[in-house]
């Protein structure tokens, strides 16, 4: 039997993106979640083969001038050809962090992730300045969240 797998994959250049990563991934790595591998990836680092062999993903980006990071940007045109019909139906978030807005970043991510076809499995939490607690909070819960989608589908 194959181990549930989620990926998270991000560009964490700030601090405040630092710590919306660390409790994406403690409330996916939680014991009642169950026996779900946890691969964190760099958004440039991360392959199709990672999205591949993944049940779900959950993607972090800070909004950059009104769109996502260029980091981010580079991992779907290396992963969107090979991945666009293997993963159809893949579980997905988002979390984003910006200063000021982040409108621009949630749809240019959401416009690639429709046209993969991937299935939204939570809501995107957005955050604007320093995450306050109940962010960090739903950070944490949404890792559980995406962690529990990748178990309900893997083998």
């Amino acid at each position: 039997m194959t181990s549930a797998r989620l990926l998270v994959v991000h560009h964490t250049p700030s601090p405040a993106v630092r710590e919306l990563l660390e409790a994406t991934v403690a409330g996916a790595s939680l014991p009642e979640v169950g026996a779900v591998e946890v691969a964190v990836e760099p958004a440039l680092s991360a392959t199709a083969s990672d999205v591949l062999a993944a049940h779900a993903i959950v993607l972090l980006t800070p909004a950059n001038i009104g769109y996502m990071s260029g980091a981010l940007k580079h991992f779907f045109d290396t992963v969107y050809y090979p991945c666009l019909d293997a993963t159809r139906g893949l579980p997905w978030a988002m979390v984003v962090h910006g200063n000021d807005d982040t409108t621009g970043a949630i749809r240019s991510v959401e416009k690639v992730a429709a046209a993969l076809q991937w299935r939204r499995a939570a809501t995107t939490l957005s955050v604007l300045g320093a995450p306050a607690p109940e962010e960090v909070a739903a950070a944490h819960e949404l890792g559980a969240t995406l962690a529990l989608a990748a178990a309900d589908i893997a083998p």
